[in-house]
């Protein structure tokens, strides 16, 4: 692991730099919304076409036991989703784009989850998820299916979906999004939407490295009550790092200087700066070096397996880190 000076222009989320960010992300939602609103109908109708047209374009699919996955329904169409067991409907709609109202639903015994999530380039946040994921959860155990649904049943929706695949089903991110495809070929997720699926991994991940070692320092705690996951870190094969405090004894903050040395310790001592991996990584790790101008290694109680092995570089906020995983 090396450490870098930061730069003039990093700066925080108080900063100009992050204050800059958000204008900009917030014209974006006003936009996309806009542009959204303008398109529903008419996709919408477009949707409706194909559906009659092509017996391949299905309105929605079964792709799991206790799962539909769709386009809106129509208020015609809640009598027939209850007698293919459906006891639960998902929304990820705007309100603009909901067709059912909840009364409609209740009046068939049907609860109903409202998630609004702005369409195309948006991506239901991680709270949202982990929402959808109990409840699907929940109804599963009890033998109720649900229904998730976003406008065409290709990104919003089929995020939760994924999700709930990766936790309960135990796939991968990949291996679920090939499956989901598989079954609903037009299935499609924005950058966004593919982030919020990883960063969803990466909660599972962080949880179950928590819960596996309760007394370890983790410096990702941060994460658990709400450190901005955008900054986590997934490495190209899904595996994660756990780095904890005692991973850096044996480095000696006195060979730099103390501009710096203060600077590298107070991004250290800032859990959410260090972000996690996880489980898969975890069993393998075997070296970790950190090299701070002068490549100054960690202690060799640390270093003292003796295999080849690979680094990978990741950049942690203001930290580039080198690990080195046998």
């Amino acid at each position: 692991m090396h450490i870098e000076e930061l730069k003039g222009g990093e700066v925080g989320e108080g900063g100009e730099e992050g204050r800059s960010s958000f204008v900009g992300y917030d014209a974006k939602r006003v936009l996309v919304g806009a542009g959204a609103r303008a398109l529903f109908y008419p996709t919408l109708f477009y949707n409706v076409v194909r559906n009659k047209i092509q017996a391949e374009f299905r309105w929605w699919d079964k792709v799991d036991e206790f799962i539909l996955l769709g386009a809106v329904p129509f208020p015609i169409d809640v009598p027939r989703l209850k007698e293919l067991g459906v006891r639960a409907v998902i929304t990820l709609n705007e309100s603009y784009e909901t067709l059912v109202p909840t009364t409609l639903y209740y009046a068939h015994g049907i609860d109903h989850l409202v998630l609004p999530t702005r369409d195309y380039c948006f991506a239901p946040s991680l709270h949202d998820i982990c929402r959808a994921v109990d409840f699907i959860h929940e109804n599963a155990l009890s033998g109720r299916t649900t229904y998730v649904h976003c406008k065409a049943g290709r990104g919003r929706s089929t995020t939760i979906v994924i999700c709930y695949l990766v936790h309960h089903k135990l796939m991968t991110p990949d291996a679920a999004y090939d499956y989901v495809k598989s079954i609903r070929p037009r299935v499609l997720l924005a950058s966004s939407q593919w982030q919020a699926v990883q960063e969803y991994y990466c909660h599972l991940m962080v949880r179950k490295a928590v819960g596996c070692a309760p007394a370890a320092n983790l410096l990702v705690k941060a994460y658990e009550v709400g450190a901005a996951s955008r900054d986590l870190i997934l490495f190209d094969d899904s595996s994660l790092v756990v780095v904890t405090e005692s991973d850096l004894e044996g480095y000696d903050p006195s060979s730099q200087s103390e501009t710096m040395t203060s600077e590298i310790w107070a991004d250290l001592s800032v859990v959410y700066r260090v972000r996690v991996a996880g489980q898969a990584a975890l069993a393998r790790i075997s070296c970790l070096w950190l090299r701070c101008g002068t490549n100054q290694k960690i202690s060799s109680e640390k270093l003292n397996r003796e295999s080849s092995c690979s680094i990978r570089t990741n950049h942690l906020g203001g930290i580039s880190v080198d690990i080195r995983v046998c």
